[in-house]
């Protein structure tokens, strides 16, 4: 799987997210702003982005500024629009003002006009060909599909079948295999092409990892987004209250620094910011217990349930085994419905590195616990919006720590850290009970392990799924590099009063929040 961009600031971070934080400054205005001011600004958006009468990225100015309305577009929530008929940006923005807009379907999107129609599984001679005696790339061809011109290998596409063979057979590596970045990084198989050759999303098969948007070098691909609605409920003086994925430290730089990040959040108009890994002890106890109850009697092996992608794959993909993968309720939801229980009125935003806890969020069970979902990157956008250059210079408001999620909660971030977790109660419960486990980072290795678990390869283990290869910390919202932000979650994990999931004070809360009720 392709992920060659992440962690390297480019030409397109800076893009996104300079649309990011000029929506969200201009959601801010709105306060004091009328719609015609409003409107104004937003037209005038993409020429304070691009600026100038000379192309910088594409062929021309026009495209380049196209494609920002279209993200801007995407960054109020609003579905993108097409070039064949006379539309406004600004289409659509009485309902986007709105703070209970939810956004409809899809939530990711592909910006037909932006693709560069890559070419997707093709072998083609390069200029390192040495024109060889032997000709091995030749004679190893099952189809007869490669010539010499002009003393060089020539591949005829209408011939070659893709089996890779003279790709491996040139002593000069000198055929390459291209390959669509963002159809590479699908482990869904969910991005095929349109007649144009432009890249299209099988949204039955999509299940909004975000992956193909973080490795499309193009800017094509992009997710809807709600700073748009939460700064509304902000400036209409709802309580909204934000709940903070384990993987946020380090994000917005600093190690941790919770007591200026809180008053950063404070700043932005959140009412109150609490810890998800509160939500992950509560999950973790959930399910150890099932595991100890099911495995091996009722279920051959168990699958760990907080990632919203592996788990929807594993069920809509091996739906006789999707009573396997467990129905405990993620992180974020149990943390919105503690919330929610001392918080009824409130605005419930989850602030993580996860575009698909989006598409969580969109369920009916969840819908009415989680109000909107952020991504780190879109929450700093909204620093940004608000003039909070760098939060690690504010004063802080004291507290240096949440203090109440145990160290194995706040290491659900990191591939591994759930199942570990889930094992540490079991070992609590039981010291007597030995448990496999296995692990796999990124949806093709996951639907790999799925199949050898129900193969029999893994009976009685736990299995662990994660959608982002290296966890949440290299989700498709994150900021810094992965590696950067799993030593930094590691580091903050230790501050912990707990070392256990089983050991929070809040695990007495789990008989009154209820089981998950539908798997999408």
């Amino acid at each position: 799987m392709a992920d060659t961009m992440r962690g390297v600031y480019t030409n397109l971070t800076e893009i996104r997210r300079n649309v990011f934080s000029n929506v969200a400054k201009i959601a801010y205005d709105m306060k004091e702003d009328d719609e015609k001011t409003t409107r104004r600004k937003i037209r005038d958006l993409p020429y304070e982005i691009i600026p100038g009468d000379v192309a910088t990225y594409r062929e021309s100015v026009f495209l380049e500024r196209a494609i920002v309305e279209q993200r801007i577009r995407l960054a109020m929530g609003l579905p993108l629009q097409g070039v064949d008929k006379r539309e406004s940006l600004t289409d659509g923005l009485a309902d986007a003002a709105v703070p209970e807009t939810y956004y409809e379907p899809p939530l990711i999107n592909v910006i037909k006009f932006a693709c560069n129609a890559c070419d997707d599984n093709v072998y083609r001679v390069t200029n390192a060909c040495q024109s060889c005696l032997a000709h091995p790339c030749r004679e190893i061809c099952p189809k007869g599909a490669i010539s010499f011109r002009h003393k060089k290998a020539y591949i005829d596409q209408e011939k070659c079948v893709h089996c890779g063979m003279c790709f491996n057979a040139c002593p000069y590596h000198a055929i390459q295999h291209h390959v669509r970045p963002c159809a590479d990084a699908c482990g869904m198989h969910a991005i095929g092409s349109d007649e144009y050759g432009r890249a299209q999303i099988d949204y039955e098969k999509c299940v909004s990892c975000g992956q193909c948007l973080i490795n499309c070098p193009f800017g094509a691909i992009a997710d809807k987004s709600q700073i748009f609605q939460v700064i509304q409920a902000i400036n209409r003086g709802d309580e909204v209250i934000a709940e903070v994925a384990p993987a946020f430290v380090g994000q917005f730089g600093g190690k941790g620094n919770v007591d200026k990040l809180r008053q950063a959040f404070s700043m932005l108009g959140f009412s109150g910011m609490e810890e998800v890994a509160i939500g992950a002890d509560l999950c973790t106890v959930q399910e150890a217990e099932d595991f100890l109850e099911e495995v091996p009697e009722k279920i051959p092996f168990m699958g760990t349930s907080c990632c919203p992608a592996w788990s929807v794959m594993a069920k809509t993909e091996f739906p006789e085994h999707a009573e396997c993968i467990s129905m405990a309720l993620t992180p974020m939801t149990l943390t919105a419905r503690m919330l929610r229980q001392q918080h009824p009125n409130a605005k419930i935003v989850f602030v993580g590195p996860c575009s698909a806890k989006k598409l969580e969020a969109m369920r009916k069970s969840v819908r009415s616990e989680v109000d909107f979902v952020l991504t780190f990157e879109e929450m700093a956008g909204m620093m940004k919006g608000a003039g909070i250059d760098e939060y690690t210079k504010l004063e802080g408001e004291g507290a240096s720590d949440f203090g109440v999620a145990s160290a194995d909660g706040r290491g659900f971030a990191v591939a591994g850290g759930v199942a570990n977790a889930v094992v540490n109660v079991i070992k609590n419960l039981h010291p007597e009970r030995e448990v496999n486990v296995v692990n796999a980072e990124g949806l093709e290795n996951c639907r790999k392990m799925m199949k050898d678990a129900i193969k029999g390869k893994y009976p009685g283990y736990l299995l662990e799924g994660m959608a982002c290869p290296g966890g949440c910390v290299a989700g498709a919202g994150t900021l810094q590099s992965i590696n950067k932000t799993a030593a930094a979650v590691k580091r903050y994990a230790k501050k912990s009063p707990h070392k256990n999931a089983d050991e929070n004070e809040y695990r007495d809360l789990i008989p009154s929040l209820e089981r998950e009720e539908d798997g999408k």
